[in-house]
């Protein structure tokens, strides 16, 4: 989450919207106001919120339907949303919550309760942001953590595996077959890295495609060559069998081309000043290979 949590409010009425936008901003966060449910796609597909407090009855299309749209779009699918509404039916609250809203507030409230809400909504979505979505692992931050801890120690290596060609799968096969990937690859790491029995080793998201495993030094190389054995037997099952089999027997078939990048930085090689030079040393190392 950004240092200072951006709110997209989506009211259509104005006087509520601008009651929002003054309040919030006042609270310290970043707030942008729409009044139709097209125009708060396009703006969300933009600039990721951190939060969307989305009015369900709305003048072009209704705040159940953003809603789902926000959550087949890759870049919002995570982002948080309270629904505001006037609908006060049970069964109004069980649909707004059942699709898997983070609250749901009835109009009218009281905006003290409602910035209370909004606060622990982002604390728990940022809690979730230490771990990636699809496969439960360490994201981002807790590696940067991690990899910073290096620049004092020795005897360490850094195994990264990049996942290339995710992107034109996605498109063939969905990207519900593409987050199979991801988790299959994620769950091969954790056994490799278990197999080795090394107490110390660490399994976690460069970024959404990429994995690094730090490690013991002595450990790397058996680790790097059994996932890729496994990888190289667990190729076939991502694909359709059709396609699998015309991808091995021509060449020139029109089938994405799933592959996987390995590198390793190791402490003996070189010195860090700073974690940027480390994580540029990975990046290397993996366009290396």
């Amino acid at each position: 989450m950004a240092e200072v949590p951006h709110i997209l409010v989506v009211e259509d009425q104005a006087d509520t919207a601008e009651m929002l936008t003054s309040y919030f901003e006042a609270q310290g966060y970043d707030v942008t106001a729409v009044g139709w449910g097209k125009d708060a796609l396009t703006f969300a597909e933009k600039i990721a919120p951190d939060l969307i407090m989305l009015d369900i009855h709305l003048p072009d299309i209704d705040g159940y339907e953003v809603y789902r749209h926000l959550r087949d779009r890759r870049c919002t699918e995570h982002v948080p949303v309270i629904f505001l509404t006037e609908r006060r039916k049970r069964g109004d609250r069980l649909m707004g919550l059942g699709l898997g809203a983070a609250d749901y507030i009835t109009k009218p409230f009281d905006v003290q309760e409602l910035r209370l809400r909004v606060r622990n909504v982002l604390r728990r979505s940022e809690l979730g942001r230490l771990s990636h979505p699809i496969t439960s692992l360490p994201s981002a931050l807790l590696v940067d953590e991690r990899l910073r801890e290096l620049l004092d120690c020795s005897d360490w290596a850094v195994l990264a595996i990049d996942l290339h060609g995710l992107d034109e799968f996605a498109e063939a096969y969905g990207f519900v077959a593409r987050d199979d990937v991801v988790r299959a690859v994620a769950l091969m790491l954790g056994h490799v890295v278990g197999e080795s029995h090394d107490p110390d080793a660490f399994v976690g998201h460069l970024d959404d495609t990429n994995f690094c495993v730090v490690m013991k030094a002595g450990n790397v190389e058996n680790v790097q060559h059994a996932l890729k054995a496994r990888l190289n037997e667990a190729m076939s099952f991502f694909y359709p069998r059709a396609d699998w089999e015309a991808k091995r027997s021509n060449s020139n078939a029109q089938v994405p081309n799933l592959d996987v990048a390995m590198g390793v930085v190791e402490s003996s090689a070189c010195s860090f000043d700073s974690l940027i030079e480390l994580k540029q040393a990975i990046v290397e190392a993996q366009r290396a290979r």
